[in-house]
Parts: structure tokens; C-alpha cells; sequence
């Protein structure tokens, strides 16, 4: 690793009005710790835990339900309640005496969880098929179950929890927020042909399957700014949470990334595919080269980037902004550790769900003066 004060991710970016002194971004990441009655975040836990790596050009925060109906795993912070806007405003507030900045990913999994959340009800989706996969509850494990197709009504209330909940962020101090269109989770379960067979206004065409997500940004442009607003995409997801790729995936995802750039976003979060899609059939294998051309706006990439990859995707202006995942979980100082070639430290997986401070915050500065 090399010590390198020039090197591109430590240069400073305009994101739409909101300064960053660096590109590399903490990215959202589920852990698991609001393990209290609410699901509230609090200054002792998360507040600490991103205070610590407030040196980031911009920390998005882990992903936060919506409302009650988009829970899908355990111990999860929402967004939705006034104890949970009260607890996330002492988490920003760290931050922001710290000098940093901070987003928060709006999240509903639709699908992907299971009735022992919802009182024995059906998990809300795009149309009634099981992800078969795995929901992981507060009894461990189970599989997932066929969801509720979800009426029109629920619906436009969803999109209205939507909006809800980015208004209670920006009250809660957040620096802007993210809409989590990603990783087979609800929006992006209305994308795809193989979880959305849908015969209405949702369905069939690219531009009806996609309508949810332009509905879910104007509704939150008038109480958010658009530049304070992200958008995550995950176009070659495969093989994960029951989603499979078709001749109308990429398509699809063209389609919307082209369109966002009628919006004044703060930026666009794109994924690499999370494993392997050389032999999967309409694939794109290079999501960050084949987008850079459709998009006008601020890039960031992810998966799987360490330093070397993440100054050679801006050097190659394939991408503005590089977000870190996993080397951010067992390395709070990363900007300063990438700016001073110092190793870094390796994560313990078995921490990464897990109640309590161990594995969250014992992880050691090393690049302190």
C-alpha cells in the first residue's frame, strides 16, 4: 500500500453542493446492533460507531426501514417513528462534530422477509412469488414464504412511507439520504421481470415496471432537495435473493439510469455484480464502464474495491467516488491509513450481526499522531 496524499480518492468532490475533503465513502452495511425495544439507533452504539469514521467523505448509514411493512432482519434501525428520528439525531450530531457527513439509506425489502415480522402477515411484494430464499429472524433462519401482491393501495401508502421517512431524516440532521433500489429488495423487485409479473400500471413495460421508483423520488423531492438525494442500482444481480437476470434487465436498468439524469441527484451508487456473471446471459460484467457513458451526474461504485482499484476507476473516470464496504467495518481511520500506506486491519465475519460493542467498536486506530 502506498502513501500517496495526491492519489485520486483523497481528492476533495463537489457532490451537488455538499462538499467532500475525499471520495472514499463508507457504504451502508447492515449490522445488526439496534437490538432495543423500537429499533432505535443510539449515541452509545451507532452514534460512537460512525463517529469513528467520520473521516470519510460521506458515510451513508445502514440501510433503515420505512415503516413497520418493510422489516425483513433483526435488529435493524428504522425511521419511521419519532424515538427512532430522536435517536438517529444523536448519531448525526457526533458526526457532525466530528466533521463529517452523513446519509441515511431508506430501505423496504419487501420480499425478502418473513411473517414472524408482520404478525403472521404476508410480506408486501411486487407480485406473489417466493424468493425462496432465507429470512434471518429472532429464532435464526427460515425460509422465505410466498408474499402478498401488493394492491394499488398499498402501493401509493408505501410511496408515502417513502417520503415520511426522508423528511424524518433530513429532521433527524442527515446530511441527505439514499434510496435503496438494490439488491433484490422491494423497488428493485418491481424492476425485474422474474419477481414482477404484474398486468398493471406496475407491470409489463420497462418504463411501467420502473414508474414505482420516479414515483418514490418526486414524492420525496418535495420535502428533500434532489441534490441531497442518492439512488442505489444493482443492474447484474444474480443468482442472489431469488433475482435472475433477463434479455430486459440491462435494458431496464438503462432505461432508469438514462432518466435519472432528469433529476438533480446528489449521485448514483451503482454495484459491480456481487459474483461471477461471465456466463450469465445478458449480463454486463463491468457495471461502473458501461453506465459512466449513460450517466451525466456524480458515479460511485462498490464491491469489492481496495485502494489500488478505487484510484484507478477515477483516474480512468469510469467513476467519481469510490464506497468501501467491508475494510470500513475493522478500519475507522481508512482515509488516513490509504493516505499513509498503512496495512489494514482484517474484519471478524462472525461479529458482523451480532449485539453489542465487540466487532463493532474495538476496532483500532493505527494512524493516529
Amino acid at each position: 500500500m502506498s502513501a500517496n496524499s495526491e492519489q485520486a480518492l483523497l481528492k476533495a468532490i463537489d457532490l451537488n453542493g455538499l462538499r467532500l475533503p475525499n471520495r472514499v465513502v463508507m457504504a451502508p452495511m447492515t449490522r445488526s446492533r439496534a437490538d432495543n425495544e423500537g429499533n432505535v439507533a443510539t449515541a452509545d452504539l451507532q452514534g460512537e460507531y460512525y463517529r469513528q469514521r467520520a473521516s470519510a467523505g460521506l458515510i451513508i448509514a445502514e440501510g433503515s426501514q420505512i415503516s413497520e411493512e418493510a422489516v425483513g432482519y433483526i435488529n435493524t434501525p428504522g425511521i419511521h417513528t419519532e424515538a427512532q428520528v430522536e435517536g438517529w439525531k444523536e448519531v448525526t450530531k457526533m458526526v457532525h462534530e466530528a466533521d463529517g457527513r452523513i446519509f441515511l439509506q431508506l430501505w423496504h425489502v419487501g420480499r425478502m422477509s418473513h411473517p414472524d415480522f408482520h404478525q403472521g402477515k404476508k410480506p408486501l411484494a411486487p407480485s406473489a412469488i417466493n424468493p425462496e430464499a432465507k429470512s434471518f429472524t429472532y429464532e435464526g433462519f427460515k425460509d422465505t414464504v410466498t408474499p402478498k401482491a401488493m394492491t394499488l393501495e398499498d402501493i401509493k401508502r408505501t410511496i408515502q412511507d417513502y417520503k415520511i421517512a426522508a423528511k424524518n431524516a433530513i429532521n433527524a440532521g442527515f446530511d441527505g439520504v439514499e434510496i435503496h433500489s438494490s439488491n433484490g429488495y422491494l423497488l428493485h423487485q418491481f424492476f425485474n421481470k422474474t419477481s414482477n409479473v404484474r398486468e398493471d400500471e406496475y407491470g409489463g413495460s420497462m418504463e411501467n415496471r420502473a414508474k414505482i421508483l420516479f414515483e418514490v423520488l418526486d414524492e420525496i423531492k418535495k420535502v428533500v432537495p434532489t441534490n441531497k438525494i442518492g439512488v442505489r442500482l444493482n443492474p447484474s444481480l444474480h443468482g442472489i435473493f431469488g433475482m435472475t437476470m433477463d434479455e430486459e434487465t440491462i435494458p431496464t436498468f438503462d432505461y432508469i439510469v438514462e432518466k435519472l439524469n432528469d433529476y438533480n441527484l446528489s449521485y448514483l451508487h451503482l454495484s459491480e455484480p456481487f459474483n461471477d456473471v461471465s456466463d450469465v446471459p445478458y449480463a454486463v460484467s463491468e457495471i461502473a464502464k458501461h453506465y459512466r457513458p449513460l450517466y451525466k451526474g456524480n458515479l460511485m461504485i462498490n464491491t469489492n474495491f481496495d485502494q489500488e482499484k478505487g484510484n484507478k476507476v477515477i483516474e480512468d473516470e469510469l467513476a467519481d467516488l469510490v464506497a468501501f464496504g467491508k475494510p470500513y467495518i475493522s478500519n475507522p481511520d481508512l482515509v488516513e491509513r490509504f493516505a499513509q500506506g498503512v496495512e489494514l486491519s482484517e474484519w471478524d465475519q462472525d461479529t458482523f450481526y451480532v449485539p453489542g460493542k465487540k466487532g463493532y467498536l474495538d476496532y483500532k486506530k493505527k494512524t493516529d499522531s
